[in-house]
């Protein structure tokens, strides 16, 4: 231990932190967008729509089914041959580390989002349904006005579970070249051959950032548990 130079971190620190920011850019636009199409996709599978619901189940069970750094290289790697027929010299459109790991990442949360929202959908109490079909609500009121505010109360706690490994994954995006936190220093690290040092503050940010996270999703839960009790 006594061997650890902790500064070349002060050195790297405006380069790691430009990798932080895009950790939390791709865990803010993964987040928002993955949750939007989650809402769409369990919305699909609760209301059973004809076809479209059957293939939002085989694409939540393919998603869950396969690591992400796989869709990761699927995406990067397959896209720009699918799109080889627009291009105009008949070679294959490339489509960029960065987008790849935007896009990736919001449709994979899309699936673990969209099984989230159908629990809390089927967790809802039948009364909240017939209370705006009485008030002769149409389906769409129902549930972007009543329903979906609910369900999103009630698995505020496991959505912000599902985020925070949302932003521990945002590391694998390095296989791509992205400078995000963990790329960052894996590239500091190699240049100057301190990757005790750089891995291990790296690990120490994870877990500030991670376990203060957890902290806030117990206390969600807890404040949660003594509204229950008090109805």
């Amino acid at each position: 231990m006594n061997s650890l130079d902790f500064s070349i971190v002060w050195q790297a620190l405006p380069y790691l932190l430009h990798g932080l920011a895009f950790s939390l850019q791709l865990t803010v636009f993964a987040f928002l967008t993955g949750l939007g199409l989650g809402i769409v996709l369990a919305l699909v599978r609760h209301l059973k729509v004809p076809v479209l619901a059957q293939l939002v189940v085989g694409y939540i069970t393919l998603i869950r089914s396969i690591p992400l750094i796989l869709v990761l290289f699927w995406f990067f790697f397959l896209v720009p041959i699918l799109l080889t027929p627009f291009s105009v010299d008949g070679r294959p459109i490339p489509v960029g580390a960065g987008p790849t790991a935007f896009v990736t990442f919001s449709l994979f949360e899309a699936a673990y989002y969209a099984e989230i929202i159908r629990t809390g959908l089927r967790s809802l109490n039948k009364g909240q349904f017939e209370a705006a079909a009485a008030l002769s609500l149409s389906t769409f009121k129902t549930y972007r006005y009543v329903i979906i505010p609910q369900v999103i109360r009630v698995v505020s706690p496991i959505l912000l579970t599902q985020t925070i490994i949302l932003f521990q994954d945002t590391s694998l995006v390095y296989v791509l070249s992205v400078v995000d936190l963990t790329g960052a220093a894996v590239k500091i690290a190699q240049l100057n051959g301190k990757l005790v040092e750089m891995y291990l503050v790296v690990a120490l940010v994870y877990l500030a950032i991670c376990s203060t996270a957890s902290q806030a999703v117990a206390m969600l839960r807890e404040r949660q548990m003594r509204t229950v009790r008090t109805r």
